[in-house]
């Protein structure tokens, strides 16, 4: 009876102990030494804490809905392709952006302020924005960010800390 019983109570302490760690990771694993690293964009000296926006929906959806943004904080979409001419609307967005143009990692266009539409705007009524010439990136961030840390047409955009 003992040959038979200790094997069946260890088996129910390992199913227990492994029901307990897949319901409470954090408890049992050390997660401060498993900090999540950030993306991160780099124009002149400014660094920005971005967002990737790679797929399909990710770029659709966007800062819809988005409250707010950290001071430098922002969304960095990257396409399938280089060389896009992609089309941006401000769909669902509750604040007001600047959208910054990338290509061969270099600003070509910045499109400052733009407001977040009325509340309940249809969508053939949504203004459309997209570059002049193609690009290989869009960096959006708080409406105003630009003007603030200077950037300008041409400047160097640093893509180095970008996983």
């Amino acid at each position: 009876m003992k040959q038979l019983l200790l094997p069946l109570i260890g088996t129910v302490a390992f199913i227990l102990i492994l029901g307990l760690l897949v319901k409470n990771p954090g408890k049992f694993v050390n997660t401060n030494s498993q900090k999540q690293e950030e993306n991160m964009v780099k124009i002149n000296n400014t660094e920005i804490k971005v967002s990737i926006a790679d797929s399909n929906d990710e770029r659709a959806k966007g800062l819809s809905g988005k409250t707010s943004l950290e001071e430098k904080e922002g969304m960095f979409f990257i396409f399938d392709q280089k060389d896009e001419k992609p089309t941006f609307w401000m769909k669902d967005m509750i604040i007001a952006i600047d959208i910054i143009w990338i290509d061969n990692e270099r600003i070509i266009q910045i499109d400052k302020n733009i407001k977040a539409p009325e509340k309940g705007t249809p969508d053939s009524e949504l203004t459309k924005y997209s570059p002049k010439e193609s690009v290989d990136y869009v960096l959006e961030v708080n409406s105003g960010f630009s003007d603030k840390y200077e950037f300008a047409i041409g400047d160097q955009v640093d893509l180095s800390l970008i996983k």
